[in-house]
């Protein structure tokens, strides 16, 4: 009985681990050629899309994912890359505010008040995307986000008729951020599970227009 058990166990590991480098290899190859380090060779678009996270870790330090998005924006929006900013994230209760707290350090670093645009309903990748083309009316956006993200951000968007492109905020190292690269693995997997179940955002709600 527990030999048995034992070759199930084993064969829905290795079904895991198979699904997982699988999803894996179809968002990167798919998106390949599609996100950018160099400020001086990605093509102008007329909205960025700012990928929310916490500005602190659990620690109660300064998140260095959070710091690199802002510093990425700031880079993009000055070199004239970008002429409006969409900030989308979680604003899950009152004590927690992804949109609201990255506008003011972009307001902060010289950036118009005017150009930038908050997406409250961003709780998800998923949300962010489909959200931006739907109540945002979009139809081409750079998103901003570390690469892991923003190849799996574009995955979704292109699924869902959004043409995007990345502009790769600066990584940590993987001794450092193993725990979101992991959880990063699993994302991709969710994704596809999302394409087949048809997943929608937690909400739509009236449409604004960026301008």
């Amino acid at each position: 009985m527990l030999r048995t058990l034992f070759k199930i166990a084993s064969a829905l590991l290795v079904v895991l681990l198979v699904t997982i480098v699988i999803c894996n290899i179809v968002i990167s190859n798919t998106t390949a050629g599609k996100t950018y380090s160099d400020i001086s060779i990605i093509p102008s678009k007329r909205v960025g899309l700012v990928l929310g996270t916490s500005n602190r870790l659990t620690s109660g330090s300064a998140n260095p994912y959070y710091t690199n998005r802002i510093n990425a924006t700031i880079a993009l929006y000055k070199a004239g890359k970008i002429k409006f900013i969409l900030v989308s994230g979680d604003n899950g209760s009152i004590y927690y505010n992804e949109p609201n707290t990255i506008k003011k350090d972009l307001i902060n670093a010289g950036i118009p008040d005017e150009v930038i645009f908050l997406d409250y309903a961003g709780f998800r990748t998923l949300d962010s995307m489909v959200r931006a083309k739907y109540i945002f009316g979009l139809d081409e956006v750079t998103v901003i986000s570390q690469k892991f993200h923003n190849e799996r951000a574009i995955y979704i968007a292109q699924s869902k008729g959004l043409n995007a492109i990345g502009f790769n905020a600066q990584d940590i190292p993987t001794s450092e951020g193993l725990k979101v690269q992991i959880r990063e693995y699993l994302a991709r997997v969710k994704v596809f599970i999302d394409m087949l179940l048809n997943t929608q955002p937690k909400f739509y709600g009236t449409t604004i227009e960026i301008k």
